[in-house]
């Protein structure tokens, strides 16, 4: 029972270490494939990116005009606060002035509740003008981060291209067959025999042949008539010319 017991342990410590080994392969494998579909994809993945902050950046856009709505809002009832709190601070005091003190209390609880409230309001002003001095800077900084994205794709664009025009002058270049049949004509072309060459050859050989060669080289060194027209004949009766002419 106790080797039984051994031997199944330790061939389930051996599925174990295959499962995890397996698992390895397999999360590898998935990480290459998504690589591979990111670098094949991957200018169209930077134009999803750049049209979704696009969309964050009109958001944002979009809350800070809310925020400098609610500013201007809160600027107009904090300037209309405070000219009627130096209004009713001036009747106020012209009703002390007049012994009305009844008109002045009340006058002067109402200036109380004004302030307060002024002050809330000037409380506000701060942190809405803290909040659309943020998002302004962020605004600005995601504005300038989208155009060098978007400059950044249009390079991408021209890469891939360039990429793509190498890659099949590569691949046309790379074909052996179509290269070095071209390569074969042109050694076959550049190798052939010149026809008049051969031609000439054979007459030469023609006139050994026939016993004619003898005679022509016999002709030539001036032994017995001219068997054909020679080169020094046609000097010599260029220069006879000349000569009879002058």
């Amino acid at each position: 029972m106790n080797l039984l017991a051994s031997c199944m342990n330790d061939v389930h410590t051996r599925m174990l270490q295959m499962f995890k080994t397996l698992s390895t392969l397999i999360a590898g494998a998935n990480a290459r494939a998504e690589d591979r579909v990111r670098d094949a994809f991957a200018i169209e993945l930077i134009d999803q990116k750049i049209r979704e902050a696009d969309t964050y950046l009109r958001a944002a856009k979009g809350t800070l005009v809310t925020l400098i709505q609610r500013q201007r809002g809160e600027e107009r009832q904090a300037d209309a606060l405070t000219a009627r709190l130096a209004d009713l601070t001036l009747r106020a005091t012209q009703a002390l002035q007049a012994g009305r003190d009844d008109l002045a209390t009340e006058a002067a609880q109402a200036i109380a509740t004004m302030d307060n409230e002024l002050r809330i309001r000037r409380d506000t002003l701060t942190r809405l003008d803290l909040q659309v001095m943020r998002l302004r800077q962020s605004i600005d900084v995601g504005h300038r981060r989208i155009i060098d994205l978007k400059q950044g794709v249009i390079q991408a664009r021209a890469m891939r291209r360039e990429q793509d025009i190498q890659s099949r002058l590569n691949t046309t270049l790379g074909k052996t067959t179509a290269v070095e049949e071209a390569e074969e004509l042109i050694a076959r072309v550049l190798g052939r025999d010149d026809p008049l060459e051969q031609s000439e050859i054979l007459r030469d050989i023609d006139r050994d042949l026939t016993q004619s060669g003898i005679t022509d080289r016999l002709s030539d060194q001036g032994f017995g008539p001219a068997s054909r027209t020679t080169a020094a004949q046609v000097l010599e009766n260029l220069r006879a010319a000349l000569n009879h002419n002058t």
